[in-house]
């Protein structure tokens, strides 16, 4: 479509351009108005064909109107889509229709890249890496759920009780603690929020520890307890501290490393007022207000508030 101004001889410096753009879904009306002109009467004429018609603004908002009619809106749930194929995707939600099939399991997908993704599960391919410790993932949530362990960034909380998650998924756990216990151990009656916390818990009374170390054969009755003792072998760290680039297996020991940083001490002593970073610390610390000694010597019988205390002794008195 061509476009023809025409300007009169009084004011030439200030014109007002309007195009029409004709696309798939309809007619698309674009107004550049010279913010410099003060005058409200300014007109342009666009060519048609031969003929020049009027660009005034009842005509822009007749087209306006005719836009708004073409989008296409899900007669379900009124949610509206620009184009007639992210509606028709939108409604399998309704309808259940999956029409994408994993060759490998029959597992079905409404849209194809989630096939895609869910190939790489009979493929071992992990194409998603993390550029801070090398770990691959299968896909690229799961590597943005990651990141947050670098980051310590903790997005989600619970709004009763506050309590902090990288992950929407850990929160949803989290947030059973606070409704009805339904799960209920038949040993011991011990209450659990899901049928999965009751199995890992029901571990502790059969002894079953399904989870062997690749490395050496020690076995867990938890699978995170694995891949937490496997970086014993692998040297791996992927807990990196924010303020000294100091990396760490454990984020809890991470957790605590950070507090020299901070300065943050959140276990203080209920005899006095000695704070510390560690609640181990304070436990060692509160003997001395107890008087308890739980430590003793395998030789000479000899109490002790630490371990520490017990070993520089046998060291000093019974060695050879």
């Amino acid at each position: 479509m061509m476009f023809v101004k025409e300007e009169s001889e009084e004011d030439v410096s200030e014109p007002e351009a309007c195009r029409i753009k004709h696309e798939e879904q309809g007619e698309f009306v674009e107004k550049n108005e010279n913010e410099e002109s003060g005058e409200a009467g300014e007109k342009n004429q666009l060519q048609n064909g031969g003929k020049h018609m009027s660009c005034s603004k009842a005509r822009q908002k007749d087209i306006k109107k005719r836009i708004a009619k073409k989008y296409f809106t899900c007669t379900q749930c009124g949610k509206s889509f620009t184009r007639k194929g992210g509606l028709e995707v939108h409604m399998r939600v309704h309808t259940g229709e999956k029409p994408f099939t994993c060759d490998h399991c029959g597992k079905r997908f409404r849209q194809a890249v989630h096939l895609y993704d869910h190939m790489n599960i009979h493929t071992g391919e992990k194409l998603y890496a993390c550029d801070q410790c090398g770990k691959s993932f299968l896909w690229a949530t799961v590597l943005k759920q990651h990141m947050h362990v670098h980051s310590n960034e903790k997005p989600h909380s619970c709004h009763l009780c506050g309590k902090r998650f990288s992950c929407i998924p850990n929160l949803k756990v989290h947030q059973k603690i606070h409704t009805v216990r339904e799960h209920v151990c038949c040993v011991c009656e011990k209450a659990f929020n899901t049928v999965l916390g009751l199995k890992r818990h029901q571990r502790i009374h059969t002894g079953e520890k399904p989870y062997k170390c690749s490395h050496c054969d020690k076995r867990f009755n938890h699978s995170t307890h694995l891949k937490t003792h496997e970086r014993i072998h692998t040297g791996e760290k992927p807990y990196e501290c924010s303020h000294c680039d100091k990396r760490f297996s454990w984020s809890v020991n991470l957790k605590i490393h950070e507090r020299i940083h901070t300065g943050e001490k959140p276990y203080k002593c209920s005899h006095c007022d000695k704070r510390f970073v560690h609640s181990g610390q304070m436990k060692t610390h509160e003997r001395i207000h107890t008087g308890e000694k739980p430590y003793h010597c395998s030789e000479c019988g000899e109490c002790f508030r630490n371990l520490s205390s017990v070993r520089h002794h046998t060291k000093k008195y019974h060695s050879k």
